[in-house]
């Protein structure tokens, strides 16, 4: 689930100040603690291959998260895409994997154990 800044509805307009809010954007309550990540993933980056292993050769963590700069596809287990651009929001849940188009800068905010497992094994397969 992406969403553009423009599309979040507004909340509170007043001079000076506005705030936007997208209300049933994921619930990690079933998850561990979160941890706060920055991404730099360069065009071209594709992470399909380095899940290999997994449940469903699939990132098995959600992720909560604001693209700051370029573009990525996320590719769903029922075979769904969903292309994430610059200043957009969004949330993906578990069961991804993501190829980047356009040199990708995002914050994610992820359960921590989960996504440090993927993390690893990403790591193992990278290592050979």
């Amino acid at each position: 689930m992406r969403i553009a800044k423009s599309d979040i509805p507004i909340k509170i307009d007043v001079p000076g100040a506005v705030a936007r809010q997208a209300p049933d954007f994921g619930d990690p309550s079933a998850f561990s603690a979160l941890g706060a990540e920055y991404f730099s993933l360069g065009a071209g980056t594709d992470i399909a291959p380095l899940l290999a292993g997994l449940a469903d050769d699939a990132c098995h963590a959600p992720h909560w998260g604001f693209m700051i700069a370029g573009q990525v596809v996320v590719t769903y287990l029922d075979g769904t895409e969903e292309t994430c651009s610059g200043q957009d929001l969004f949330y993906w849940p578990a069961g991804h994997s993501v190829r980047v188009t356009d040199d990708a800068e995002m914050i994610l905010f992820s359960p921590q154990a989960e996504h440090t497992a993927v993390m690893d094994h990403m790591l193992a397969a990278m290592a050979g």
